[in-house]
């Protein structure tokens, strides 16, 4: 590892977690990819003059994160950095791309059902018509990101399972021609039921995030309606907040 790591004796922060900090960034900023090595704790702690028990816990704070793991006879490894996702009218897909991640998708559903009512409420169409019902398994560098489920008025594209697992969701739908608007979103947070942790490789009751996402055309059509859960140790959302004037 050749990174440029110091840290400042005089700083009230504390020695772990100025040497945390930097490592995070190194791994969000992508000088330390996923797969990289951090190298021996103490050859780390001799190098930067610590105590092996401060490298420790700086180490430590980042396998907590998610960003690092141990493996026995192999070391401390890089696992990824966090997606962090801006709230704007953006897919998962895109933000991946954007993000430097390596994104993948596994369809598990792709069929034709019944509207529920919170369904046919988000999409304007009636309790128990037809809708379209997908459900994904989002990959980035080959771990669980995100379960997807989302469903889409009749006949509104052709949802092709192949074309599903190559590309996101919004492109498919820009490409016919939907031009997309404005979106209703809330965003939560629960615990994982158990079929959710074996999807996204959790324990049962692990914390979650979600989302739940009603998109809309520029002439005010509802195309979609989103209900997601992501994992936070691999992301968060963004906001940018501003004082009103």
């Amino acid at each position: 590892m050749s990174l440029d790591l110091r840290v400042d004796r005089s700083s009230p922060v504390p020695l772990y977690f100025q040497l945390s900090q930097q490592l995070e960034a190194a791994i969000e900023q992508g000088s330390l990819t996923p797969g990289s090595l951090l190298g021996n704790e103490i050859e780390l702690a001799a190098r930067l003059g610590l105590s092996r028990p401060t490298v420790r816990q700086a180490i430590q704070s980042l396998v907590d994160k998610g960003l690092l793991v141990r493996r026995r006879g192999v070391g401390t490894q890089v696992v990824h950095s966090q997606v962090k996702r801006p709230l704007e009218l953006s897919s998962l897909y895109d933000d991946l791309e954007a993000a430097g991640q390596r994104p993948a998708t596994k369809v598990l559903v792709n069929t034709v059902v019944p509207a529920s009512a919170a369904v046919a409420a988000a999409l304007g169409v009636a309790e128990g018509g037809d809708v379209h019902r997908i459900e994904r398994l989002r990959l980035a560098h080959g771990e669980p990101m995100a379960y997807l489920i989302n469903h889409l008025p009749p006949g509104l594209l052709d949802l092709d399972t192949d074309q599903l697992e190559a590309t996101g969701l919004y492109r498919l739908m820009r490409s016919a021609g939907i031009t997309l608007h404005s979106a209703r979103q809330s965003i939560g947070a629960r615990g994982a039921t158990a079929a959710e942790a074996e999807r996204l490789g959790e324990t049962e009751g692990a914390p979650l995030l979600t989302m739940q996402r009603t998109t809309f055309d520029d002439t005010g059509r509802a195309v979609e309606f989103g209900d997601h859960t992501y994992r936070p140790s691999r992301y968060s959302f963004e906001f940018q907040l501003l004082v009103r004037p």
